[in-house]
């Protein structure tokens, strides 16, 4: 199977693409620069792999949550894509693909993403027999006043912006994870991995099917709310 994967859900810029058991990536953190970076390297990892457009099998997307305009790029490109190549589409969470780059030593992971605007994306995860990830509780978006874990954060693995934002805050209010790493992000590498089975299975999507998720339609604060901060 030859899989093409886009992230860009967050600051990183991620591509990756699956040839068969083989990985070739890009990742570059560059914010507001996703839009001319995006193709060059699907491009430079197709030419890498030594195969054309014409040999994807399907195309993955990181689907949010995240930025908006990045999330909104990540799945209009790959919905170009796979319309004209005529191959299905996988969509994967941007919080799961993150939550990849935790340990794999059995204990679960939280997800964070910073959402700016005085919120945090969270999600909980656990890893199945495979290594990929199983969701423990349904994403959300929330002020990290109110963020309650699904599983004691003493027992977690933390990853993500959200905590590198908030992590003091949280800690003091409901402990310190077993270990935090506040500049992570999710990757295309993850997003091709935990997309594999689902093209395997035949469970992909057609490219106008294939949605992002934003958890929230807030965009911008308002000057009264800019004034209270």
């Amino acid at each position: 199977m030859n899989l093409l994967a886009l992230e860009t859900a967050t600051e990183s810029c991620s591509v990756a693409l699956l040839r068969g058991a083989d990985l070739f990536e890009r990742s570059e953190i560059a914010p507001r620069r996703h839009a001319e970076l995006v193709l060059p390297m699907a491009e430079a990892l197709l030419a890498e792999a030594g195969i054309t457009r014409t040999q994807l099998d399907g195309i993955a997307v990181g689907r949010g949550p995240g930025s908006f305009t990045g999330v909104r790029l990540a799945v209009s490109m790959a919905q170009g894509l796979a319309l004209a190549l005529e191959v299905p589409v996988v969509t994967v969470s941007s919080l799961a693909a993150l939550a990849m780059e935790a340990p794999a030593d059995g204990a679960p992971v939280l997800a964070l993403i910073d959402a700016r605007m005085g919120e945090i994306y969270a999600g909980t995860f656990t890893r199945d027999a495979d290594g990929l990830l199983q969701a423990v509780d349904d994403e959300r978006v929330c002020p990290p006043q109110t963020f309650q874990p699904s599983l004691p954060l003493p027992t977690c693995h933390v990853v993500g912006s959200g905590w590198g934002a908030y992590g003091s805050e949280l800690a003091l209010r409901l402990g310190e994870p077993l270990d935090a790493r506040v500049h992570a992000f999710p990757q295309a590498r993850h997003v091709a991995r935990l997309a594999a089975p689902q093209f395997a299975a035949g469970r992909g999507t057609t490219p106008e099917q294939a949605l992002p998720v934003y958890l929230t339609d807030k965009v911008a604060i308002t000057i009264a709310e800019r004034a209270k901060a």
